[in-house]
């Protein structure tokens, strides 16, 4: 049976120290501050620096990763003798993908000899943590590349992600929201509430006035899509700079739901890129639960 390799973007945000020592390679997004282009390392010093940057009032900017970036990528891994899934947060999230798409015809007809396979995770940042996550799992415990694969197929959209964002101004800035509307929901701080559908979009489904309500109806919101496997696998909070925050979140998932356990629940900062487009104050919590109720 050939060895096969998972392999990722930064936008997963799991850390450096999982990735390589899991053996999952991972492709870097970049992003720029005043002028300057860093590499996303997922390392918490990239984390950190852009949320002080943001903190001062500097507005990052994001960028694809070219199709000939993909391909040394793959060929990297293919010239290992190893068959590669590579698994992406959603295409309706990031342009990248079609990019990423390309550069894997290119190395199929390369390398006839070696299975490729693109699975679209229709998720985002610790959603799409968690699936990779899963998929190693499989790997590890002997799964075929064929049965990984079906597997991913079959339950990516059983992944939840519910966020809540602090300033709409990052959202207007990344082309998700009207500008009218950022300016009306920041000066009323309303923070909505924010699902990846089925397709892989965003999605508002509440807004509430007040950063305490927003986190109450957060934690409340769960009921709608936790299902028996939330309980025995890992549950996500991530966020930007709030760690302490995150920490009472975490407290209140545990006293709302009794079944989940503390231990089960981790915690991580947002990487750069995805930190770029939600902002300071973001917060978020991931599962895998039912299928997505939108």
């Amino acid at each position: 049976m050939s060895e096969y390799v998972i392999a990722t973007a930064s936008t997963s945000d799991l850390s450096s120290v999982y990735l390589y020592g899991h053996n999952v390679p991972f492709i870097s997004y970049t992003y720029e501050i005043d002028g300057e282009v860093f590499r996303d390392d997922c390392r918490e010093e990239s984390h950190r620096r852009l949320i002080e940057a943001m903190r001062e009032g500097k507005a990052p900017n994001t960028s694809q990763i070219p199709e000939f970036a993909y391909y040394e990528f793959f060929k990297g891994i293919l010239d290992q003798g190893k068959d590669l899934i590579y698994t992406d947060m959603s295409r309706a999230i990031s342009s990248s993908i079609s990019n990423a798409e390309r550069a894997i015809k290119t190395v199929k007809a390369e390398y006839p000899e070696r299975k490729i396979c693109f699975i679209d995770s229709y998720c985002i940042t610790a959603g799409l943590a968690l699936f990779v996550k899963q998929l190693v799992k499989r790997r590890n415990e002997g799964c075929t590349f064929e049965e990984t694969v079906a597997w991913g197929e079959a339950h990516k959209k059983e992944f939840i992600h519910r966020f809540m964002v602090d300033d709409l101004q990052w959202l207007r800035r990344g082309g998700r929201l009207s500008n009218a509307s950022a300016i009306v929901g920041s000066l009323l701080s309303i923070k909505p509430l924010l699902y990846v559908k089925n397709d892989g979009t965003l999605v508002a489904f509440d807004k509430i006035r007040g950063r305490k309500k927003c986190l109450k109806a957060l934690v409340e919101s769960v009921k709608d899509d936790i299902d028996d496997i939330t309980y025995e696998e890992e549950m996500m909070i991530i966020h930007t700079d709030q760690y302490e925050e995150a920490l009472a979140f975490r407290t209140a998932l545990c006293n709302q739901y009794p079944r989940l356990k503390e231990e089960n629940i981790s915690i991580m900062t947002i990487g750069p890129v995805i930190g770029s487009h939600v902002g300071p104050g973001f917060m978020a919590v991931a599962y895998h639960g039912k299928e997505r109720i939108m």
